[in-house]
């Protein structure tokens, strides 16, 4: 996540929220997808990083491996998760995002099979994972550069085969009420709240994103073991999708763990502080975008994961 003073941090939120939109992963895919125009001269040091992995469309033929940051890396030897699977789809084909690291491959497969054991649904749809060499995107997604994130949209999968244009252009289910101060008891169920605690229970996952009025939800809802609601944090937008962030894998030693979760359930202040008028409707104020990413600001590696034929 970034790495910006509190006041900034908002500011910045709201600004990428309003450039793409309430949910970016909700924009339409494409039908008929066309290939980026080539670049003028991509060898020049100040093109953006994102510009060169966006037009990479297949992986990098090297072991897998992650290599960086979250939100500052690249991915070797990426693995695509099938289309369809017998209890999961994948959303936005033609994005091309739908690419990881082996282990998180594992970790949707695994998940997507228990989830209608524990829930009434049939399976899961699957948002944006990493591009086919990781590395920052041109829209949408700031982490996602390791391939170790996944987006799990908050709408079961239906009992059937989605059609291709049902898959680039059908829209999540937002639960989150419109004030943004708690779930919309139309919408949110106890299958929400299982599904959630079945991905949180993973030994693989670090971190489970959600909207503070979800994180709200679980609070007051989940009984029993309430170990696992620790990976649960709220963060901005995923009011139509939860952003499930695994561990650096055993021995990647390229790869940076975020900071472990605090202990705690996280029901506390710090989940009171989301509900406030400065973060529900902050203020406009300076903010100045940082500059495009370029590969100087990547880990050296990326360079031969951006290369390599």
């Amino acid at each position: 996540m970034p790495n910006l003073p509190y006041p900034n941090l908002i500011r910045a939120a709201v600004l990428v929220l309003v450039a793409n939109g309430p949910a970016s992963g909700q924009q339409v895919g494409s039908l008929d997808p066309k290939p980026l125009p080539p670049l003028a001269d991509p060898t020049d040091p100040s093109t953006p990083a994102k510009e060169l992995f966006g037009r990479k469309s297949d992986p990098a033929p090297l072991a897998a491996r992650t290599i960086g940051f979250y939100s500052r890396g690249c991915l070797a030897g990426g693995r695509p998760i099938a289309v369809n699977g017998p209890s999961w789809q994948v959303m936005r084909v033609s994005r091309n995002r739908y690419w990881g690291h082996p282990a998180l491959i594992a970790f949707l497969e695994r998940f997507a099979r228990k989830v209608p054991m524990v829930s009434n649904w049939p399976g899961v749809l699957v948002g944006d994972l990493s591009q086919p060499r990781g590395g920052p995107m041109i829209t949408g997604h700031a982490s996602h550069q390791i391939g170790l994130d996944a987006d799990l949209w908050l709408t079961p999968m239906p009992a059937r085969e989605l059609s291709r244009r049902e898959r680039e252009e059908m829209t999540a289910v937002n639960v989150v009420r419109s004030d943004r101060l708690d779930v919309d008891s139309a919408k949110w169920t106890s299958d929400h709240l299982a599904v959630i605690k079945a991905a949180a229970q993973d030994r693989a996952v670090q971190r489970i994103f959600v909207n503070a009025a979800i994180k709200k939800a679980i609070c007051r809802d989940a009984t029993g073991d309430r170990s696992w609601l620790a990976k649960v944090r709220p963060y901005y937008g995923h009011d139509y999708h939860f952003h499930v962030r695994l561990a650096c894998p055993a021995g990647e030693d390229a790869c940076r763990d975020q900071d472990p979760v605090t202990s705690g359930e996280g029901c506390d202040a710090s989940l009171a502080h989301w509900f406030t008028d400065s973060v529900l409707h902050p203020k406009p104020g300076p903010y100045r975008p940082k500059p495009a990413m370029t590969m100087a600001a990547l880990p050296a590696e990326c360079r031969t994961v951006l290369s390599t034929r």
